[in-house]
């Protein structure tokens, strides 16, 4: 499900398996993105962060894109996801969770359009 947003939200909480972003809190891992949370986000493998599971993102125009890779770190990132927006001009950042979501909000305070894959366990 979209939730349909006007500003950037700010996260209010992160914690092992919990997220809590402009006031609702989220269980499944989500995708924060200029125009709105797309929830109960999930990949083709869980555990890795392949091309195909972003491609509906690579269109969207953005300064920043963030992916938190979990709790501990756990989640992978093909090498290909990363230089395939770093193509299209953004910043890259691949982050565990708990760091990710500092970053993400540093860049949204500073009014840049930031793009989060964040995966919220392990």
């Amino acid at each position: 499900m979209v939730i349909k947003i006007v500003k950037q939200p700010l996260i209010d909480h992160y914690d092992f398996g919990e997220i809590v972003v402009g006031g609702r809190e989220y269980t499944h891992d989500i995708v924060i993105h200029p125009e709105g949370i797309l929830s109960n986000w999930w990949r083709i493998e869980g555990h890795r962060l392949q091309l195909a599971d972003v491609k509906d993102f690579l269109g969207m125009k953005v300064d920043v894109v963030i992916i938190g890779t979990g709790y501990d770190g756990v989640m992978r990132v093909d090498d290909e996801v990363v230089e395939a927006f770093k193509k299209l001009g953004s910043e890259v950042y691949v982050l565990r969770s708990r760091q990710a979501v500092r970053k993400y909000n540093e860049e949204v305070s500073k009014g840049r359009r930031t793009l989060l894959f964040i995966h919220l366990t392990c």
